[in-house]
């Protein structure tokens, strides 16, 4: 049985908050996280994506600002770090219905914002601040008048997130340690900055994913795939649908191509201005139906409401992001979506590794490709700076798969077929500035065969996508 806010030792106005966003019973990680938090432990919590992390950490926040009675010129008591623009915004975007009743200041401080007026505000006293680690260091180093020296809460979202873009090698892991009272919300920081944490995980023994959540594959030729993909989203027109790629080179590529053939589309990528993203994120969270083109700067905590479809066109490196994409559906109590995962015959062996990650995935039979191949590679010839933006997408795409787990394996891409699948009539002459081991795999493997041409489409390194 849910246990509520209010039987919580909460402050009026915290109470009044929650009560004003229709939170009134707890989920399990909240429950089993906010006492402790409450009574000063650090804590390492784990749990499956749409399973309310986020008000976890941030009601121990605001009691602790409350009960000490800070003010704006104390600075800096509490800290929220975030891997992505969006899930700060997001996260920020609660905490300012939950501070409604408080007079505490709050703020988020991300890339893309202006860094000048941020620091206006940090001087003049913020109390709860949410932050990416890029612009964090960017204010720690050069923002001086910033009050931080009185942090007591840290709260390191999506940890494992973190680690991955390097924040243990940072200067940030210096400025982490100078503060000995601190409480966190982590998964993988015990050895960075917490001194004998309580772990608390939320996980299904039978499966990593939410139960409202149909999973399935399709085994797809790779000259098929785009046609597959054009195909599926006309036919869901009415659902609201978001497309995982590997690049931003390839939102690109195929956002442009969508438009231009009547598929409406918004996008997401990390190499677009914040305000085109905040605008794109926006936007689609309102929509009652639409399709929205993104990579993997999409796939961890955003909070979207009622999405329909997860279709992962381009795969995911290994199941822990196959799992954080699909986490964007089915979200909350009793929600529920479907997820789709291409798949070439011979990354197969990917579902293997789903499976032993428990995740319950299944072949489902795939619907029949529109035949529009010859008049998609007649449009982008039409379509100014098309066929440079396909051949960058094509780039991209090698590049991003050499990264992928064992299971997808590069030199078994047929290239002539994987240009098809962007359009492409050939492969793009500019794949010999590629950088890849491609020569030495070959020298070791001396008579097999692979799909790759006679002319080495990989060189030096060229800058990535």
């Amino acid at each position: 049985m849910a246990i509520r806010f209010d039987s919580l030792p909460l402050s009026d106005r915290t109470l009044a908050a929650l009560k004003e966003c229709n939170f009134t019973h707890m989920t399990e990680i909240q429950a089993r996280s906010i006492p402790r938090l409450l009574a000063g432990s650090d804590v390492l919590g784990a749990s499956r994506t749409g399973t309310g992390k986020t008000l976890a950490f941030l009601v121990p926040a605001l009691e602790l600002l409350n009960r000490v009675q800070i003010k704006p010129r104390n600075g800096t008591v509490v800290l929220i770090i975030s891997p992505t623009r969006e899930l700060a915004s997001q996260i920020h975007g609660v905490a300012s219905k939950l501070m409604s009743a408080h007079s505490q200041t709050h703020m988020v401080i991300t890339g893309g914002l202006n860094r000048k007026v941020e620091a206006v505000k940090l001087k003049a006293g913020v109390n709860l601040l949410v932050a990416t680690p890029g612009r964090l260091l960017d204010h720690l180093r050069s923002t001086a008048g910033w009050i931080y020296h009185n942090l007591k809460y840290l709260v390191i979202d999506e940890a494992d997130r973190l680690l991955d873009i390097g924040i243990q090698s940072d200067r940030l892991c210096s400025f982490l340690r100078l503060y000995q009272r601190r409480r966190a919300l982590v998964k993988q920081l015990a050895n960075l900055s917490l001194k004998d944490p309580t772990y608390i995980g939320v996980e299904s023994i039978e499966q990593s994913t939410v139960q409202g959540l149909e999973q399935g594959y399709w085994v797809v030729p790779l000259e098929k795939r785009l046609l597959l993909l054009i195909s599926s989203l006309y036919r869901s027109k009415k659902k609201k649908v978001m497309v995982f790629f590997s690049s931003c080179n390839s939102v690109k590529f195929h956002f442009e191509l969508f438009c231009h053939i009547g598929l409406e589309c918004l996008s997401i990528h990390g190499k677009q201005k914040q305000s085109t993203r905040t605008s794109a994120f926006t936007e689609f969270c309102a929509a009652e139906n639409g399709l929205l083109l993104c990579t993997d700067v999409a796939a961890r905590g955003l909070d979207i409401p009622a999405v329909d479809w997860i279709i992962q066109y381009d795969p995911p490196p290994d199941p822990k992001e196959y799992i954080h994409r699909v986490g964007r559906t089915a979200r909350g109590e009793g929600a529920r979506g479907r997820a789709l995962l291409f798949l070439l015959p011979q990354e197969l062996l990917f579902t293997s590794d789903l499976k032993r990650s428990r995740v319950p995935i299944k072949l489902w039979p795939s619907s029949k490709p529109l035949n529009i191949q010859t008049f998609l590679e007649t449009q982008i010839l039409k379509i100014q700076g098309m066929q440079r933006l396909a051949a960058d997408a094509f780039k991209s795409y090698l590049r991003s798969y050499q990264a992928h787990t064992a299971a997808f394996d590069i030199h078994k891409l047929d290239l002539q077929a994987l240009a098809a699948s962007f359009c492409l009539k050939s492969i793009p002459p500019s794949c010999t500035s590629i950088h890849s081991n491609a020569a030495k795999h070959r020298k070791k493997r001396k008579g097999a065969g692979h799909a790759f041409s006679a002319e080495d489409p990989y060189g030096k390194r060229s800058k990535q996508g």
